[in-house]
């Protein structure tokens, strides 16, 4: 059997297997290398070669948790919550009118999207936010399958289209994977071909809206969700400093750095909340301690990542794969991009890491995209969309799981019935349409 299929195979049937998924990836790549006729010291030391090439995004996200946590310890999230709050609460009879629920689905979308580019916190605000609106959620009787999908789009649709934070992160994995699979491209190539299948993500939001529309009643059960807030003027602005340096960094016409934006981001904005005193210097240590230790799942699984395709690409059955690739589809490129897309949705699905899938599917899909004739543009599309689908619907997914966990406090809301089945075809199926139309219009 060819090594890159039996890698992959083995790594996803692991996963779903509920099998950590950096165990995963390792078993995956020593079998993959075994089959392909390697010594296990030869796949040992491709492996640990390989995992170099993610330490850069690995110390990024770390740098970033460290920063997650520190705004979060400015008080400057509860005191965007206690707004909101008290906006609701002013409501009073009309609280089940349109526009009261207008204004809640609007600041959980901003709120979302936000938390990817411009306040890189992921998914750390959502224990913040979601419990205290529970109760009047309830008494607007807001199908909380909706929020889920609101919350969804807001952490994934960012990442794929916007190049700042963790968008700034995701598009520098794909720029440099596709790189190392033989074609030369840079990160800024990445981010006008992805606004097309962001456009996918769109169309889901909307049927969202449409699909979870009627009321849903659920039963009232107390929650202890009270905020205390107590934030002074000089954090406020001292964090607004910090954030605005964090995303000014990031930006190539102000910063024109090849690589390691998102880590100077991030640098820069831990720092300003240092040196202006936001965080405390004998609770500073701690905070970005347990900020790190917030993302370095995620980044563990992006080094092992790097190390299970240096392996696949040592193999050398990439070039069998294309070979029959090209045999079994014939000259049919839409076929061929259907099926790309396709796996690249199960292995994500598999992960639940779209930045852990790119280093996997890149190696392989963009010769076999290259033998099809495929334009930069058209690859591009391919790689990112693929990476992307699966993201919504995994259940070991950060899109799926942070919804889950402000929405059940209360014990009503199924993480795989409420949050995993309605995103995942409420978006995957546009994705899906829109990424591939993409793909044929760029090639």
């Amino acid at each position: 059997m060819n090594a890159v299929i039996v890698a992959v195979l083995v790594m996803l049937i692991l996963s779903v297997l509920r099998i950590n998924v950096v165990f995963s990836l390792a078993i995956g790549a020593l079998i993959g290398g075994l089959t392909s006729g390697m010594s296990l010291s030869k796949t040992l030391e491709t492996f640990i070669g390989g995992l170099g090439d993610g330490a850069e995004v690995a110390l990024s996200y770390a740098m970033l948790g460290g920063l997650a946590v520190a705004i979060s310890k400015t008080g400057i999230s509860e005191l965007l919550v206690s707004a909101i709050l008290k906006v609701v609460k002013r409501s009073g009879d009309s609280q089940k009118s349109a526009l009261v629920k207008a204004l809640i689905f609007i600041v959980l979308l901003l709120m979302a999207v936000s938390s990817q580019n411009i306040i890189p916190i992921h998914i750390a605000f959502i224990p913040l936010l979601i419990p205290p609106i529970i109760k009047i959620l309830n008494m607007l009787e807001i199908d909380r399958r909706l929020i889920a999908c609101i919350l969804a789009f807001g952490l994934i649709t960012p990442y794929m289209s916007l190049p700042f934070g963790f968008g700034l992160v995701y598009q520098g994995i794909v720029a440099d994977n596709i790189s190392s699979a033989g074609l030369d491209i840079s990160r800024t190539d990445v981010y006008g071909p992805m606004l097309i299948p962001a456009i996918g993500m769109l169309i889901g939001l909307i049927i969202a809206f449409f699909a979870f529309r009627k009321p849903r009643k659920y039963r009232e059960i107390n929650v202890e969700s009270e905020l205390i807030v107590k934030v002074s003027r000089k954090n406020i602005i001292s964090t607004v400093i910090a954030l605005i340096a964090t995303v000014l960094v990031q930006i190539p016409a102000l910063v024109p750095l090849e690589t390691g934006q998102m880590f100077l981001g991030a640098l820069t904005g831990v720092l300003i909340l240092y040196i202006t005193g936001a965080i405390r210097w004998k609770e500073a240590d701690s905070i970005l301690t347990d900020g790190m230790r917030l993302m370095a799942f995620i980044g563990m699984v992006m080094v092992a990542s790097s190390g299970f395709a240096a392996v696949v690409t040592a193999t050398g059955d990439v070039d069998g794969l294309v070979s029959a690739a090209e045999t079994m589809l014939g000259d049919n490129k839409a076929l061929a991009v259907l099926l790309m897309l396709l796996i690249g949705f199960f292995i994500d699905m598999g992960i639940g890491s779209s930045f852990a899938t790119i280093p996997i599917i890149a190696s392989i899909f963009v010769p076999i995209a290259e033998s099809f004739g495929l334009s930069a543009a058209a690859i591009i599309t391919l790689i990112g969309t693929a990476g992307a689908l699966g993201d919504a619907g995994s259940p070991a997914s950060d899109s799926t799981l942070g919804p889950t966990a402000g929405l059940n406090v209360d014990g009503q809301h199924d993480h795989i019935c409420d949050t995993c089945i309605p995103t995942l075809f409420i978006f995957n199926i546009p994705l899906l349409i829109s990424g591939w139309v993409a793909i044929m219009f760029f090639s």
